[in-house]
């Protein structure tokens, strides 16, 4: 089956089975590698990705459900080299540790800024509640999800 969707910010078509996943297409065809399988649950978040916007669970996605949509994962953030706000305040707080969750974090994190850019540390607590961490706790993933608002509203974004 072909599938054409725009990811991060290019246009690309997979011709696969329709039975795979968002995932599996991202990680085996497409290269993608910020993705992680986690659970395959949709309970841990390793695989979150934007679909439209919205922080999705990509092993509960099947490829023809991403038809003429937008895509977009961690490596859609970093420009030319440089890290994003958010990755940087990640850095910053110490939220990192293994980094096999951070990807998920990260993009839950944009989703969050994008939609409302001054939340309260609630409001991050609930956008983060699909996200796993075995490592960290929560406490420091918070605290950058919070800087990275700082960061982004001196930078006028």
């Amino acid at each position: 089956m072909k599938v054409k969707f725009k990811l991060n910010g290019e246009l690309v078509e997979v011709d696969v089975p329709p039975n795979r996943t968002l995932l599996d297409v991202l990680r085996r065809d497409l290269g993608i590698k910020s993705v992680k399988r986690g659970c395959e649950r949709g309970e841990c978040g390793a695989c979150t990705v934007l679909l439209n916007g919205k922080p999705v669970t990509s092993c509960l996605i099947l490829i023809p459900q991403v038809e003429d949509a937008e895509v977009i994962t961690l490596e859609y953030l970093h420009k030319n080299g440089k890290l994003h706000p958010i990755q940087e305040a990640f850095i910053e707080a110490g939220a990192v540790q293994c980094g096999f969750c951070t990807p998920g974090f990260i993009l839950t994190a944009y989703a969050l800024l994008m939609k409302n850019p001054e939340p309260t540390r609630e409001e991050v607590k609930k956008a983060l509640s699909g996200n796993i961490c075995r490592c960290t706790g929560y406490v420091k993933i918070i605290d950058a999800v919070l800087l990275a608002a700082k960061k982004l509203k001196e930078l006028g974004r």
